[in-house]
């Protein structure tokens, strides 16, 4: 490119430079800069979103540590859970809320409702951990509904390893609902096998297992 020789050459040239790219400039720095307060914004909201789920989480399970709920308080805990799963949902808060959901309902003796909430959780959870629990939980309602059989169904799903045993005492008590006394007996010892292996504390096993009539093979 030939030197320019004059400074108003220079400027002329530095003008037409300017009006034919200055305005894509000026547009990517705009655009740069959106970029990153929409994702300092985003950061931010983030953040506060999730120290509100907290919050929220934390004034639930303090209400939930009441030995009973007036229907006030049972209403309130359904509005937070509400809450939870509408404004936070996909964190672990508000997969914790559904379950709180179903242990409320127990609590009022609602197991249907109990049940419901436990299998739709169970087949929607992306967490193992809490899949297991809420199996485990459901063929406990199932049980207490009459519907031994269906506790074993639910049992049939895998559960993690740290669950195993409390799976296996839960079937124990589904085959003592069919009064299946052998399978029971059986399952007891599975669980109190399995609790060993865990180095988990396991209570109860062992007195049912006398109830049994039988001694403890472990």
């Amino acid at each position: 490119m030939a030197e320019l020789s004059t400074e108003d050459e220079q400027l002329e040239t530095l003008k037409r430079w300017w009006k034919e790219y200055g305005k894509s400039i000026i547009a990517g720095v705009v655009l740069a800069g959106a970029g990153v307060f929409a994702w300092n914004a985003w950061q931010d909201y983030q953040t506060s979103q999730a120290e509100a789920a907290s919050q929220r989480y934390q004034q639930l399970t303090l209400l939930m540590q009441q030995d009973t709920l007036s229907d006030a308080q049972r209403e309130q805990a359904t509005n937070m859970i509400d809450a939870l799963v509408n404004e936070h949902g996909g964190t672990l808060y508000a997969d914790f809320a559904e379950l709180i959901r179903a242990r409320l309902a127990i609590q009022a003796n609602e197991l249907e409702s109990a049940r419901d909430t436990l299998q739709a959780f169970a087949a929607n959870s992306d967490d193992g951990y809490l899949t297991g629990l809420a199996r485990l939980n459901l063929a406990r309602v199932q049980i207490a509904m009459d519907d031994a059989q269906g506790a074993l169904s639910t049992l049939e799903n895998d559960v993690p390893a740290t669950l195993k045993a409390q799976a296996a005492d839960i079937r124990g008590d589904a085959y003592v609902a069919l009064e299946q006394p052998d399978q029971a007996r059986q399952a007891y010892q599975d669980a109190l096998a399995r609790a060993e292996d865990q180095d988990q504390p396991l209570f109860g096993v062992r007195l049912k297992l006398d109830n049994l009539g039988v001694e403890d093979a472990s």
